[in-house]
């Protein structure tokens, strides 16, 4: 398997607003569902991982409260805010026009 790439600045935060745009999920599952769809290329590391989530929930983008987990364990689940589905709308507009951007570029080279 090639190595990780890295992500731009902010994809994280998108990607995880986007994980939690359906489900409330633990961090665990969060980073296993971003991981999973995208074909093992995105492998998102518990020391990015909750840092983002705190910073997601400072904003107030996310909210969290502890359950059990599928297995029994305390975790802490996450749930997207009614301010985070705006800011996820924000933010997927912002990608769709860098990745059209890029790809203009590119098919120049």
């Amino acid at each position: 398997m090639a190595a990780a790439p890295d992500l731009l600045p902010g994809t994280l935060d998108m990607l995880i607003l986007r994980t939690l745009q359906k489900d409330t999920l633990h961090g665990w599952m969060i980073s296993e569902r971003i991981q999973q769809i995208s074909g093992d290329v995105l492998q998102i590391t518990q020391g990015s991982l909750y840092p983002a989530l705190h910073r997601l929930e400072h904003r107030g983008w996310i909210e969290a409260e502890w359950a059990v987990s599928e297995l029994g364990r305390r975790a802490k689940f996450y749930r997207l805010t009614a301010s985070g589905r705006r800011q996820l709308a924000v933010e997927t507009r912002a990608w769709a026009r860098m990745a059209a951007a890029i790809g203009r570029v590119m098919k120049l080279a």
